[in-house]
């Protein structure tokens, strides 16, 4: 009998007799079991793919290899029966296939008899719109792959194999979370090469097969999470956020009542560790981290815009819950308000479209965005409801600046109690972390240069040299900050 919403609904429409169901998956051998679960006692179920032909093989004699005669098998079936035809799609260009499906559709609805159209891509030509019901099927729920996981298990512990599948509930929770937007087929694969690699259930292991799912779409980024929160200066406000929100993705928040962290948005002064940041989320919660980047959406085709972003959400959607990086927001929607005369509409639309998704997402996708210049974001970005919070990422204070030196010292593999922090941080008064990296890299290559070691006369001096963004871009700052100083919670 059916056991998900989407099954219920299936069932509804062919006890209903709708005469042709367009399915979207691409788990064939799972909907096909659903499919046949339905089927009322009595009731057959073929099956029909461009290489075998129907299955199983009727007592018409002929297979009915082409689309052609499979549906002149479907029309002169004399029982009740569900027709699955997979990979359809190609054909549906065919105007004779269409008006074939149009002819079959009207008798088959005084017939107990239905078309299932299963197929992973969606091409419905206009003709066909009123005639066929289209049902995206959805990726495995968390209790499917909790089954599956504790199948494979269950396996490998009566066949006595060599590998740990002991898992504690919180780290059972979290393998499973991260196999979450595969298909069952790819969760099975990656749980088996997990347990060959590691001999364990491994969540670096599951989160790298979704690096695959991402690579395949092309509009989204995937980063490794290399970067951790340790190496990022001060923000000790944003962190304790964070830290706060850890395990707002799991089961034992949903039962507390607590909804899905939705997003930051982050604004400030360049170089003050706002991307860095977003990469440091990904790692301090486990999560893979997607970057979108805007450009990648539009293209010179029109309408392709608008599908591209819709598809952007879709894989972004289906490898959750995931960390969605949105880097210098302003230039990729700069434009909005002039769309509808420069370039059509189409910024606008796109614009759109992501806001609204930001608005009314149900996905576990927790959106990171930043921004350089406030004045060029659309003032629907900042309203609530679309991100939890607005951070103001400032120029580091004192004790961020010593904190700052001391994890880039660390970094070029020296030890920071053997410099003078303090002369340093009062030195590089108005300096952003980047321009303090900068500092410090300047002195490494004056010391390799010279043939000594680091010192702190090298570092005091590439600070005295450098002119920072405070100096060069003084006005904007100051803009930034008067605007930051009731409407965003300091980062630091």
């Amino acid at each position: 009998m059916p056991t998900t919403k989407t099954d219920n609904e299936i069932n509804t429409l062919i006890r209903a007799r709708y005469p042709i169901i367009y399915i979207v998956s691409w788990e064939e051998r799972r909907v096909e079991d659903a499919i046949r679960a339905m089927a009322q006692s009595g009731k057959k179920v073929y099956t029909w793919t461009a290489t075998q032909g129907i299955e199983p093989v009727s007592g018409y004699g002929a297979r009915a290899i082409s689309v052609q005669s499979a549906l002149d098998f479907v029309e002169s079936c004399d029982e009740d029966a569900l027709f699955i035809f997979k990979d359809l799609h190609p054909y549906l260009a065919d105007a004779l296939i269409i008006r074939r499906l149009r002819d079959l559709s009207a008798r088959l609805k005084v017939r107990k008899k239905t078309l299932i159209v299963l197929s992973p891509i969606l091409k419905l030509p206009q003709e066909l719109e009123k005639d066929v019901t289209v049902i995206d099927y959805p990726l495995p729920s968390f209790q499917d792959l909790a089954d599956l996981l504790d199948l494979i298990a269950e396996k490998m512990k009566r066949e006595g194999a060599q590998v740990d599948v002991s898992l504690n509930p919180e780290l059972r929770e979290q393998v499973i979370k991260a196999a979450q937007g595969m298909t069952l087929a790819e969760a099975e694969n990656v749980f088996a090469r997990s347990l060959v690699e590691k001999r364990r259930f491994d969540v670096d292991v599951i989160l790298s097969e979704k690096e695959q799912i991402v690579r395949k779409s092309g509009l989204l980024e995937y980063y490794p999470a290399t970067d951790k929160f340790e190496e990022v200066g001060g923000l000790k406000s944003l962190k304790r956020w964070l830290a706060n929100r850890t395990s707002g993705f799991t089961e034992r928040a949903k039962e507390f009542g607590l909804p899905d962290p939705r997003g930051i948005l982050l604004l400030g002064v360049q170089g003050c560790g706002k991307s860095l940041s977003c990469k440091a989320v990904a790692s301090l919660w486990n999560l893979p981290l997607l970057r979108l980047d805007v450009g990648k959406i539009f293209s010179g085709i029109v309408g392709s815009s608008e599908q591209n972003v819709r598809r952007a959400i879709q894989v972004a959607e289906s490898v959750a819950p995931v960390v969605l990086w949105m880097d210098e927001m302003e230039k990729g929607f700069a434009g909005v308000q002039s769309s509808p005369f420069s370039d059509a509409g189409t910024t606008s639309r796109v614009f759109g479209t992501f806001v609204t998704w930001l608005q009314e997402k149900t996905a576990p996708v927790f959106v990171v965005a930043t921004a350089n210049d406030v004045s060029q974001l659309p003032p629907e970005l900042l309203r609530k409801g679309r991100f939890d919070e607005i951070f103001f990422v400032d120029l580091p204070e004192f004790d961020e600046r010593k904190e700052i030196f001391s994890i880039h010292i660390a970094k070029r593999k020296r030890d920071p109690s053997q410099f003078d922090l303090d002369s340093f941080a009062a030195a590089s008064e108005g300096f952003s972390g980047a321009e303090i990296e900068q500092a410090v890299v300047s002195a490494l290559f004056a010391a390799f240069a010279a043939g000594t070691d680091l010192t702190n006369d090298l570092v005091l001096y590439s600070i005295k040299e450098s002119v920072p963004i405070s100096v060069t871009m003084a006005e904007q700052i100051a803009e930034l900050r008067a605007w930051a100083e009731k409407r965003a919670r300091p980062a630091a």
